[in-house]
């Protein structure tokens, strides 16, 4: 595949899906996100993927789970993020 110097990458499209879909991108980069999307079948199901997450945690609220299950949670984020280079 041949990129333009103003395409994005795969990669880009992941860091800024969250933007994307909250309306937070500035036009040209919105514009440089969907061309990417106009012929990249991984990213545009990656895109799907992330609206389901996002409708389907959209109507969990903190009540909505255990406190055992929240600590669990918590402690395998930061267990993630300390391999990260993170720290706690």
């Amino acid at each position: 595949m041949i990129r333009l110097p103003l395409d994005l990458g795969c990669r880009d499209v992941v860091e800024l899906v969250t933007d994307y879909l909250e309306g937070r991108l500035p036009a040209d980069e919105r514009t440089r996100f969907e061309l990417h999307l106009g012929y990249c079948d991984s990213c545009r199901i990656y895109l799907r993927q992330m609206r389901q997450v996002l409708s389907a945690t959209g109507r969990l609220g903190e009540e909505s789970i255990s406190p055992e299950a929240r600590e669990a949670l918590l402690r395998a984020f930061r267990s993630w993020k300390a391999g990260q280079g993170g720290g706690q």
